[in-house]
């Protein structure tokens, strides 16, 4: 699936020249993608999708895993058969964060399928460097879903892994919040709260164990304190929708000393009452971006490895490659994950 020039818009292309590993590269037969907002965005070309500058013409995509078929000078640890998930991010090794243990917001990141050619494809060469072997028993639509649960998993270690035994308050329920919902069950937390507007998703948190509430209808902070008793409130708060208006009730849910981490994007500058919230109440609010390299990585394959997290649970739609219009379609409703299978009819 290209992204052909400037404007809305995306082309299914069956003619494109085949790819090659290239120095440092490996080529991958794709046997599963999985879309995210950042597709649609790109594909409508909006001003978010704009601000990442992406190098067109592109192929889409940076949700992916697959198998080696070819392996390119210079590329050591990895031969033709691995299976392997893709990190999306390409840092540049050589700034200050990535020198620092912050490579995950290197200075001069690239990337998957805005940079360079994504895994919208049958087939893509990618540099070797951000290639995951997958263990044995994770099939690769699950490999594919590492990328985006990642994001959650990322939320969860920001917070001091502070979910075991405690109360989570979750706003947005899209994959990513679902992720949250389902690592903080599993990690042990005694109470799992979801804030969703959408009755469909509100419906997978529950099946994933949260008390799901929709923001309209029911009372986030009472619900909240009413769980937490005398501790006065939750522990932690994961915000997952990058929605207006999310982030007060949020804080109020809150108990002396807890942790906000912010995940999703606001469209416009979000206003935060720190003297009530930060200074008086000692919240610490933590934002993320993508994965911690490459720590979120090991961490949520040995979980995903165990059995105990169920990713494949966060995916509605299995579609071939040739139906982008619609998979992309699917994003703006009631679709859990959107997976483009290149082997599929």
């Amino acid at each position: 699936m290209l992204k052909p020039a400037a404007g809305p818009g995306v082309a299914y292309r069956d003619d494109v020249a085949e790819p090659r590993a290239g120095a440092g590269e490996v080529l991958l037969a794709v046997e599963a993608a999985s879309l995210c907002g950042t597709d649609r965005e790109l594909a409508a070309w909006g001003s978010a999708a704009q601000a990442f500058a992406p190098a067109l013409p592109v192929v889409l995509g940076h949700e992916g895993a697959g198998t080696v078929l070819e392996i390119g000078p210079g590329v050591e640890g990895l031969r033709a058969g691995d299976r392997v998930a893709l990190e999306s991010h390409l840092a540049c090794g050589l700034c200050v964060p990535c020198r620092t243990g912050w490579a995950h917001a290197c200075e001069r990141t690239r990337i998957l399928g805005m940079h360079v050619d994504g895994v919208f494809a049958e087939r893509v060469a990618v540099p070797a460097g951000i290639c995951v072997a997958v263990p044995d028993g994770v099939g690769p639509q699950t490999a594919a879903l590492l990328e985006s649960a990642g994001v959650a998993m990322h939320a969860v270690q920001r917070c001091g892994y502070a979910v075991a035994g405690r109360s989570v308050l979750v706003s947005g329920c899209g994959p990513v919040g679902l992720a949250v919902v389902h690592l903080s069950r599993v990690l042990g937390a005694a109470h799992v709260v979801a804030v969703e507007p959408n009755p469909a998703r509100r419906a997978r948190a529950q099946a994933f164990g949260a008390v799901a509430l929709d923001p309209a209808a029911g009372d986030v902070v009472a619900t909240c304190r009413d769980l937490a008793g005398r501790r006065g409130g939750f522990d932690v708060a994961v915000e997952c929708s990058g929605a207006p208006g999310t982030l007060d009730p949020l804080l109020a849910s809150l108990a002396v000393g807890a942790t906000l981490v912010t995940v999703g994007h606001p469209g416009r500058p979000a206003a935060v009452d720190l003297a009530a919230h930060v200074n008086r109440r000692q919240i610490e609010v933590r934002g993320i971006f993508g994965r911690r390299l490459w720590d979120t990585w090991e961490d949520l394959l040995l979980l995903v490895g165990s059995g105990r997290v169920e990713l494949d649970r966060l995916v509605t739609h299995r579609l071939p490659l040739s139906a982008v219009d619609e998979a992309l379609g699917l994003l703006t409703g009631d679709a859990g994950k959107v997976l483009l299978l290149p082997g599929l009819g």
